[in-house]
């Protein structure tokens, strides 16, 4: 069977409906009118059989038991051979904390962000006689899965909220912030949750894509303001809004991706209602809104 990916979850940190937010999308989620959404995560498989997780979200414990294909196969065995974490933000690394139950799987991640983790000694809950941390370097292909080849790479990014010091850099370069280059047979895919901007060189690598996931945080730069809910813009928390002319809808237009899929959305973007214009805008454009559970092929 050829490559397959499950979006586990299509939300950025917090969710839909986030715990402690009424905004207008939060209002609607929990009243049932627009699709709730777990946090950001992704499954893929090389060969239907052996999976491997793409960021392990606070909520992996629901996305796990919503996923079939991902269900023991017996008292303690499971499809699931390896997670990947993309950088160390909390909502992609807390739910490590729920594989903690002395079930085997390989965790890769760059050197950088494998230091973030040992930095922590929460993390030793994922006992190393187990759970084997392989540190993975950029621009070398690995096997992550059977039938699974990736390949790290570095994108505009900054390190995890919770370390950031007097000075931000919001556009670092290297190992803090990675996307995946996904190959099975000749099927490619590309994911990258969290992105500050497209520079040439990456535009470059993403065209002729099968499929790319790609930040969908936010529609606009200042949402977050004029929704009345925070102050920071998108491009200061590390992040490529949607529309406008250095929006990624804009970016990627000239670049021939069979398909492009936002994840790692906002509670506050408008997309997240399916019956929005800027849904409508997206959609037209070429895009897939990515929700909980949808399964892309090439």
């Amino acid at each position: 069977m050829a490559f397959r990916a499950h979006i586990l979850g299509a939300a950025a940190g917090g969710g839909l409906p986030q715990w402690n937010c009424g905004c207008g999308n939060c209002r609607r989620a929990r009243e049932g009118s627009i699709p709730a959404q777990t946090q950001s995560s992704l499954a893929v498989t090389g060969n239907g059989r052996d999976w491997a997780i793409l960021n392990a979200s606070p909520d992996i414990r629901a996305q796990l038991a919503a996923t079939p294909v991902l269900h023991p196969t017996g008292q303690r065995e499971l499809p699931l051979t390896s997670v990947l974490v993309t950088n160390g933000d909390i909502d992609h690394v807390a739910g490590l904390l729920t594989l903690r139950e002395m079930q085997p799987f390989t965790l890769f991640a760059t050197d950088g962000i494998h230091q973030v983790l040992t930095d922590n000694p929460i993390f030793d809950a994922l006992n190393a006689s187990v759970v084997v941390r392989e540190t993975i370097a950029l621009n070398t292909p690995f096997a992550l899965a059977p039938d699974l080849t990736a390949t790290l790479f570095a994108v505009p990014g900054k390190v995890p909220l919770y370390l950031e010091g007097e000075t931000v850099e919001t556009d670092l370069m290297g190992e803090q912030t990675v996307g995946v280059d996904l190959q099975s047979g000749t099927a490619r895919a590309v994911y990258i949750p969290g992105c500050a901007h497209l520079p040439a060189d990456l535009a470059s690598r993403l065209d002729g894509a099968d499929i790319v996931f790609f930040d969908g945080t936010l529609w606009r730069d200042d949402e977050m303001q004029i929704t009345g809910v925070g102050t920071k813009t998108g491009k200061r928390m590390g992040h490529m809004s949607m529309s406008g002319s250095d929006g990624s809808i804009a970016a990627f237009a000239p670049l021939n991706i069979g398909q492009k899929v936002f994840v790692h959305m906002n509670n506050t973007n408008p997309v997240l209602d399916p019956s929005s214009p800027e849904y409508a805008k997206a959609t037209a454009s070429g895009w897939i809104v990515g929700q909980d559970g949808l399964e892309i092929t090439p």
